[in-house]
Formats: structure tokens, sequence, C-alpha cells
């Protein structure tokens, strides 16, 4: 049978392109978590919020941030992941950061931009989705837009993960769009979601109203917090998670396909 996977999740304003503001922050909201947990779960871009100024506040893959993190996840004993703004080959690159407690780390270059923003104007895409396992999970790690772009997420009947996670800075005026499409992206792909988003106003003025979920295979919403600061401890359970796979084998019957670059 399949352990149990334990996540925390940290939904929270952040403090306008201000690096050092931030990660002491997050620092002390860690530092508060009680509980032991697997897997700590940051929002996109959680070091600056949704800047578009990369080129005054991108670092390199290994910068203060990545570092920070490092620290932290020794620290805590756990993962922690989130992206940040980086600069890679004279390119930038809205980048999600998987840490380990041992200082290794995997990453994921957002690849869906958000063109109504002007992150394509800013931003290079990513190419290569990230699949990393943690207490027997095999977990898809994504970014805010790609959410929306169902056949990039799309499970695989004979590897399929167990944890689809998007971590995002998703703004309040189209939350209906991110609190349904969570739970479908759930049900088609028989696993379990974490969706993490911010709150607050940006530089911009523009407000996120949070509404972070975790949400069972079946459908089943198991947190949901909107409009205010909140750290979520919950244990997922591989139990149900093999059983809803096990009562309704529909992984099976999808057709294959091909995703082109």
């Amino acid at each position: 049978m399949k352990n149990n996977l334990t996540i925390t999740t940290i939904q929270t304003t952040l403090h306008w392109e201000n690096i050092d503001a931030n990660l002491s922050m997050l620092g002390q909201k860690m530092l508060g978590i009680k509980e032991k947990t697997d897997l700590i779960v940051l929002p996109e871009m959680f070091s600056t919020g949704f800047t578009m100024n990369a080129a005054m506040l991108a670092e390199q893959t290994k910068g203060k941030t990545v570092r920070w993190m490092a620290e932290m996840a020794g620290h805590m004993n756990a993962v922690i992941t989130g992206s940040i703004v980086v600069e890679d080959q004279n390119r930038f690159y809205n980048r999600l950061i998987w840490m380990r407690p041992d200082g290794s780390f995997e990453t994921y270059d957002k690849r869906h931009l958000f063109g109504l923003g002007k992150e394509d104007d800013t931003y290079s895409a990513g190419a290569k989705k990230l699949m990393v396992e943690l207490n027997g999970w095999k977990i898809c790690p994504m970014i805010c837009y790609d959410l929306r772009f169902p056949v990039w997420a799309r499970n695989l009947k004979d590897d399929p993960y167990d944890l689809y996670l998007v971590v995002a800075n998703w703004p309040e005026r189209r939350s209906l769009h991110w609190r349904t499409l969570l739970p479908a992206r759930a049900v088609e792909n028989q696993s379990y979601v974490v969706g993490l988003n911010r709150v607050g106003n940006d530089g911009n003025e523009i407000y996120h109203s949070g509404d972070s979920m975790v949400i069972a295979p079946d459908g089943t919403v198991l947190y949901e917090k909107s409009h205010e600061e909140d750290i979520q401890t919950l244990e997922l359970s591989g139990e149900t998670l093999e059983f809803v796979r096990r009562a309704f084998p529909f992984l099976k019957d999808q057709d294959g396909f091909e995703v082109q670059s």
C-alpha cells in the first residue's frame, strides 16, 4: 500500500519586488510550522511577486534565494518548492525550484507564459515537464497559467503521477476559472491536486484572493481558503488514491497523444 504524504501550503501576501523581505517573512512562517511535513509549498515568484522587472530582480539558479531554500529545507527536513525569477544563459525564466533537505534540487521552467500580462515579452518558455518522487509519490509540479492547458498536465495510463501541484499568482478577477480548473484536473487525471495561490494586492494593484485548494482524486475538496493568509498542513491518503484508481479505472481508456514543442 502506498504511503501517505504530508504537505504544508503557505498562502501569503508578498512584498513587492523585495527579495530580502519575502525571504525573511517566509522563513519566519516556516519556522512556525509545528507539524512534521514532507513538502512545503510556496507561491509563484514567491521572492518578488509576479513581476516583469526581470532585468533588475533575476538571480542565478544557485543564487541567494536558492541557497536560502537549501538552508530552510535542511532545517525543516522537508522539500520546499515554489517559483522564482531566474537568469540562465542570457534568458529569463519563471523557474520552479524543487529543493530537497540535502541541498539537491530539480527545476521546471513555466511552459505557458501569460500573454495577457506580457509575460512572454520578458520570459522564455520551458519545454520539459518535471516529474519528481517524494515518499513514494510521483509528483508533477507546474506554474499558474499552465493550469489552463489540460494536455500539458495529462496523466499517463502506464506511469501516472499521484499529485498535480500548481503554484500561482492568480488574480481574483479570474478566480472562478481557478476554482473550476483545479477540481477538473483532479477528476480527469485521478490524482490529488494542490493549488497554492498568494493573497493581497501586488505592485500593479492587482488583487489576489488566494482560493488555495487541496483536492482528492475523486474531486472532493479537502481544503480551501480565500482572502486571508493561511498555513495548512494536510495528510494525503495513499489508500484513497489507490482505491479511486482501482474502483474507477478510467485512465486505461484514455486516448494516446504526443505533445509537440
